[in-house]
């Protein structure tokens, strides 16, 4: 069986405390037009939450994987490969887009074919609330996102906007093909020496910025 990492603690706290933010979305003006929250939330995302925290920053333009301690650069990969239909800050299941926005490592899968598979929390409440926003979810699937949330201590994986999205090597992948094409389904691929690599440097809760 595939051995996954859960900081249940950690997330089901998190998750308790969401319904506030699904009511504050009820309450809201019918009127108001669609705003890209998760873009906004991006433009302070690269900031340290605090000086020593250990924290990854995922670039789509430079085709990058940084990590950093504070402000520091610990470690940078590249050339990284993300999804066959690029990144943006809103993704449906199927699309082949690699999600934009602030997320957390909450699984590891070390006998994935990927080599290895570190699991991101998307869709999280911000893309559920875009999701809503823009007519992908209607109010009984925005509801019920917050309610699975808040049972499991997880997103759900098998919404409108998909999911198993994470940060994962090769396995048994063409790595020429990795050096010169975008070509998940979503993830962000490095090499498996990159991803044997970057396990030993994060793990559960880890925050991921994919701009």
């Amino acid at each position: 069986a595939a051995m996954f990492l859960i900081n249940r603690r950690r997330f089901l706290a998190m998750a308790l405390s969401l319904p506030a933010v699904a009511s504050a979305a009820v309450t809201a003006p019918s009127q108001a037009a669609p705003s890209d929250l998760i873009e906004t939330m991006l433009t302070r995302a690269h900031v340290p939450r605090h000086s020593n925290e250990l924290w990854v920053l995922i670039d789509d333009q430079e085709a990058t994987l940084s990590v950093f301690r504070g402000n520091a650069l610990l470690e940078r990969f590249e050339p990284i490969s993300l999804g066959r239909a690029g990144a943006k800050t809103q993704r449906v299941r199927g699309d082949n887009v690699t999600p934009k926005g602030e997320f957390r490592i909450n699984r590891f899968n070390y006998e994935s074919q990927w080599r290895t598979f570190m699991g991101i929390d998307f869709p999280t409440p911000a893309h559920a609330r875009m999701a809503l926003e823009k007519g992908i979810y209607s109010q009984t699937d925005y509801e019920d996102y917050f309610d699975y949330y808040r049972r499991n201590g997880h997103p759900p994986q098998n919404t409108a906007l998909g999911g198993a999205i994470g940060i994962h090597g090769l396995g048994s992948a063409d790595p020429d093909i990795h050096g010169r094409y975008h070509w998940t389904q979503g993830c962000v691929a490095v090499t498996n020496e990159q991803i044997d690599r970057l396990a030993e440097l994060v793990g559960v809760g880890t925050r991921v910025v994919i701009r």
